[in-house]
């Protein structure tokens, strides 16, 4: 009997134009939380989706419990007891819990039809060894919470009594308290035996959670070691190549004229009086919990959320934005927290996405000037550091760092004068951080205003000039950089609802 639930020997995948995974090699033990981290396009989405049989590898070996195995699809790697709970959940929004957690298979009584009472009973008990014994089997799962959906994905693995579950970003979307809700379900499952392949950019969740990590670079494998004998710096060297020295690399602008005054903007239920400024050659962060009304502060002011009262001044104009396309035209970018749902059309390329937010630039009367379109496209691939074959490539093929390049440029392209970042470096790894940081710095260099909307503490405090401290829709504190209550410990009291002295 192996060591090992899985293991891969000597894997290689290719697509066309690059090698997305060469000669790696990983081995996860019962029982054991392994993490698995590198940068975007490290490698790692390749390395998922060859174990739950997506993709079939072109050479190299996969043994499961010291079997040989060859998986031509995802049902023969489930069979074989391999499960995934994806970064992007794969739930049926409008189906019960029940069937999303047999999505896939089916549970027949004597007559040849569904068994539900015992898929109920048997999802049920699945929940209820995740900590939910009171979940409503039958409720649509898209009146869930996103943490509640997570446990959804996770009670599928579980009927199945999968041997090696897959959690790809599995707190990328998770507030505070469903983060332990879940890093307490992963430790449960860990002590059933189960192994669980934890892949993360939250280097902290890998210190807490796990017993060992591997690290992917350019496709390949770079190191596994405990992580009893791992620091951030080692985890950072290893996955980037280099020591990044500097985490977050704050450079400061001249802080100019007030591009951006809102005065008490309400939208009943969800925004309750909030009124700012923001100005140019600054980072104006926005910090909160989940559901503080920071997100929703920033579709309102854009236009893509109705305002129910308040107005919005753009260098001392007061504005009407009553929809995006207008938003644009009086100078404002939005990098919606969304990438894929809102900020890309990943069914094009990475230059028709480029200009989707400003085509009139590259505009020649009714047709589009190709040349120009491909020479733009190409000087933001190299200035952003995309990786991508070429600017042809169709954009869902590209790592989640590289596509939130590609929705900078695109919002570069607008030359704006004010930028709101909504979590700009969500499920983007610490290399590609440094680089969207960076761009940010010349924007800021150049003048522009930019808001930045964050989850990240260290990443307010290392980025912003300024920071709204938002609670329930409303404004909890404005503390500068430099105020002694510029630390995170006084901004999570202002986000709780505490008063600052």
């Amino acid at each position: 009997m192996s060591e090992y639930v899985v293991e891969l020997k000597h894997v290689t995948k290719r697509f066309p134009g690059v090698i997305a995974m060469r000669d790696m090699h990983i081995q996860i033990r019962p029982g054991e939380i392994h993490g698995l981290v590198g940068e975007n396009g490290a490698g790692k989405s390749t390395l998922i989706k060859v174990l739950t049989g997506v993709h079939v590898p072109e050479e190299g070996e996969i043994y499961v419990e010291g079997k040989k195995v060859s998986f031509s699809n995802p049902v023969q790697a489930r069979e074989a007891g391999i499960a995934c709970v994806y970064q992007e959940l794969n739930i049926v929004p409008m189906l019960p819990v029940v069937d999303n957690v047999f999505m896939g298979r089916k549970i027949t009584n004597k007559y040849g039809l569904l068994d539900y009472p015992r898929m109920h009973r048997e999802a049920k008990e699945a929940l209820a060894t995740l900590g939910h014994p009171d979940a409503d089997t039958k409720r649509e799962c898209g009146k869930l919470g996103m943490g509640m959906q997570q446990m959804v994905e996770i009670a599928k693995a579980v009927s199945i009594n999968a041997k090696l579950l897959i959690m790809d970003e599995p707190t990328s979307s998770l507030g505070e308290q469903e983060i332990k809700q879940l890093m307490k379900t992963v430790r449960d499952l860990k002590e059933r035996g189960i192994a669980i392949l934890f892949v993360s950019h939250k280097l902290e969740e890998l210190f807490e959670l796990c017993d060992r990590v591997t690290v992917m670079r350019d496709g390949e494998h770079i190191i596994t070691e405990d992580m009893a004998n791992m620091t951030n710096d080692k985890l950072i060297q290893a996955m980037v190549g280099r020591t990044l020295e500097n985490q977050f690399p704050k450079e400061f602008g001249v802080k100019g004229e007030c591009m951006l005054k809102c005065e008490h903007l309400t939208s009943i239920g969800v925004l309750k009086d909030v009124s700012f400024e923001a100005y140019g050659g600054e980072i104006l962060a926005f910090a909160g919990l989940v559901g503080a009304g920071r997100t929703e502060t920033m579709r309102a002011l854009f236009g893509a959320d109705k305002l129910d009262g308040g107005d919005i001044y753009i260098r001392g104009q007061k504005v009407n934005n009553r929809n995006p396309s207008q938003s644009i035209r009086n100078g404002i970018a939005f990098l919606t927290e969304d990438r894929k749902g809102q900020g890309l059309v990943l069914s094009q390329s990475v230059k028709t996405n480029m200009i989707l937010a400003n085509m009139k630039k590259f505009m020649k009367g009714p047709l589009l000037k190709s040349k120009q379109i491909e020479e733009n496209a190409q000087g933001m691939v190299d200035t952003l550091r995309i990786k991508t074959p070429s600017t042809e490539e169709v954009t869902m093929q590209l790592s989640g760092g590289n596509q939130q390049k590609v929705v900078i440029g695109k919002w570069i392209n607008c030359d704006a004068d004010i930028y709101i970042f909504d979590e700009p470096t969500r499920g983007i790894d610490v290399g590609a951080k440094v680089e969207v940081y960076n761009v940010m710095n010349q924007l800021v260099k150049e003048g522009k205003c930019l808001i930045m909307v964050s989850s990240e503490l260290p990443e307010v405090l290392g980025m912003a000039d300024r920071v709204i401290v938002m609670r329930e829709g409303r404004v909890m504190a404005e503390i500068e950089r430099g105020s002694k209550h510029f630390n995170q410990e006084d901004i999570m009291r202002a986000a709780w609802g505490g008063a600052l002295t």
